[in-house]
């Protein structure tokens, strides 16, 4: 689950950094981009990189299974990272 949510915040921060509004974000976006960072969005494309975001959470939530609902605040936060916009 930590695996998944830690790369998935970050891939999702990839995305957002391509297409997210300086309102929202509350930091410059394109930084990665001006500063020639390594992203994924960079590397395959911004179709492929929000797909990996969303699988990352998928797995993340599926490791979940077998839990009840005391775990439903884990399945909250993986749905949040793939929603946020800031």
């Amino acid at each position: 689950y930590a695996k998944c949510i830690g790369l998935a915040f970050q891939v999702r921060d990839d995305i957002l950094d391509v297409s997210g509004d300086v309102e929202k974000l509350g930091k410059t976006p394109h930084k990665d981009m001006d500063m020639n960072k390594v992203t994924y969005p960079a590397l395959v494309g911004m179709t492929e990189t929000k797909a990996l975001c969303q699988q990352l959470v998928d797995d993340a939530l599926n490791s979940l299974n077998g839990f009840d609902d005391r775990a439903d605040p884990l399945r909250w936060i993986a749905q949040y990272i793939i929603l946020r916009n800031h």
